[in-house]
């Protein structure tokens, strides 16, 4: 499985972070609607609606968050590839499903549609059950995954996801077989995990972390290349054996062919955004694993990932 990159602590920025932008020309001139392709109250919803705010500071404008859930995340990127390219509709985008998605199926977007501003978290992926859970362990999961094949099923936010690949990648590690059951998006996969219908969700550390402090969900494994400060006591897929690093970049993008100064302003305001000491205190008390990225760093990273997927889908094609 590709490397994932190395999210940082909430304490600094990337080094791989751009320099700081000159200020562009443009200047919006009414509000900014931002496309969200999950459902409200996930991760990238919270940390969609936290941007936005400082973000409206910045650009003297309101932001108006649009969520357009559905197809592991296809009906919202899709609204965003087909937007007017002037500034003014943009959207968060999240991997690896902004890659795969055109990779594993005849999609409605291809990933040159779009033009990125920045990108501001990494989230690693974990793996979840109910305290009162029989598996205490990943050892106890996979023994039993191992005695029962393809009966364990699981629940991540969609094909292709960072949680579903992650998920392929621990089963060819591991030499087991779950079952995936799609969802659209974190907050039902945490409902119906705590109702028991299923015994097992991978999704990021930083939608179930709270539920963890509180005692209603119980982590077995993060799946970050080390462990997350805000997950310390919790190993590391890597430290128990199996090589799988996987996690989910959130960041902005806009439509292709959006004018380079739009995309400049918009690029700063996030920049701006993510050096605000109140963002910053407020990204950590929501579980926010910051790591920016300028506009070039993020496309050259994305393209990269593209490349990868596309060589892993020839040899291991993910599909339900």
């Amino acid at each position: 499985m590709a490397q994932r990159r190395q999210f940082l602590a909430l304490g600094a920025l990337s080094p791989l972070a751009a320099p700081a932008l000159a200020q562009p020309a443009w200047r919006p001139e009414k509000s900014i609607t931002m496309v969200v392709a999950f459902t409200a109250g996930g991760g990238t919803d919270i940390a969609a609606r936290l941007i936005a705010r400082f973000m409206e500071r910045d650009l003297g404008q309101s932001i108006v968050i649009l969520n357009r859930p559905g197809a592991a995340g296809e009906i919202g990127f899709s609204e965003i590839a087909r937007a007017r390219p002037d500034g003014y509709t943009i959207g968060f985008v999240n991997t690896p499903p902004i890659v795969t998605i055109p990779i594993e199926r005849r999609s409605s977007f291809a990933f040159s549609d779009f033009a990125m501003i920045a990108n501001v978290v990494d989230d690693p992926d974990g793996l979840w059950v109910m305290p009162n859970s029989p598996y205490r362990s990943l050892a106890d999961l996979i023994d039993e995954a191992r005695r029962r094949p393809e009966t364990i099923g699981y629940r991540t936010t969609g094909v292709g996801s960072d949680d579903h690949l992650a998920m392929l990648a621990l089963e060819r590690a591991a030499g087991v077989k779950f079952v995936h059951v799609p969802y659209p998006g974190a907050v039902q996969i945490k409902v119906d995990l705590a109702s028991g219908l299923l015994p097992l969700a991978c999704t990021n550390l930083g939608d179930c972390i709270n539920d963890w402090r509180q005692g209603t969900l119980l982590p077995l494994v993060q799946m970050g290349a080390t462990r997350w400060d805000r997950a310390a006591e919790l190993p590391t897929l890597r430290e128990l054996g199996y090589d799988v690093v996987m996690g989910a970049m959130r960041g902005l993008a806009a439509p292709a062919r959006t004018p380079s100064p739009a995309l400049q302003r918009l690029a700063l305001s996030v920049e701006r955004t993510v050096e605000n000491a109140e963002f910053r205190e407020q990204a950590s008390q929501q579980n926010l694993p910051l790591r920016f990225l300028g506009p070039d760093a993020f496309a050259t990273e994305l393209t990269a990932m593209d490349a990868q997927y596309r060589e892993l889908w020839s040899r291991h094609p993910w599909r339900d």
